[in-house]
């Protein structure tokens, strides 16, 4: 009996490591790929501005011109600004300049290490869709675990 305790644990645990090692040794450029391409397949046709009450919420940089500003937790825009701002994937800080809480394409910057950086397209993100389709996603690869571990197991 506790033979096949210890073969069930096995069993459950072996699928569960080789996830793990499996995402541990991605390389880092691989998953900021990854995660580009994702928010490029939710994001929306570009818009000349958008509006937000003078703080951000969060931003991430997704590649060597591109960023992600939240407005709020589901609010999110993708920005991609103009070369040589290059710093972009490096830095810990930025800023945005505004009109009337207003970000513009046109006339505002995305402000990194001191350097104003052109806004060259700002497009809308379905972030709520992708955190749904996310969660989806998991759901079904914890399915897929335990399935896998119920046909082991017989």
């Amino acid at each position: 009996m506790a033979k096949q305790y210890l073969n069930l644990r096995r069993a459950w645990l072996l699928p569960v490591l080789a996830l793990i090692t499996a995402c541990a040794s991605t390389p880092a450029n691989q998953r900021q790929d990854e995660q580009r391409d994702r928010f490029h397949q939710y994001a929306g046709a570009p818009i000349p501005q958008f509006t937000y009450l003078g703080r951000y919420y969060s931003w991430t940089s997704i590649g060597r011109y591109e960023l992600v500003v939240w407005t709020t937790i589901n609010d999110a825009y993708l920005i991609t600004v103009e070369p040589p701002c290059e710093e972009l994937p490096f830095v810990e800080r930025i800023g945005l300049t505004s009109t009337s809480s207003t970000v513009s394409q046109r006339f505002d910057f995305v402000k990194v290490h001191g350097m104003n950086c052109f806004i060259k397209s700002i497009q809308p993100v379905d972030y709520l869709k992708m955190k749904q389709d996310r969660r989806a996603e998991a759901a079904a690869a914890k399915a897929a675990t335990q399935e896998q571990g119920q046909t082991q197991k017989q």
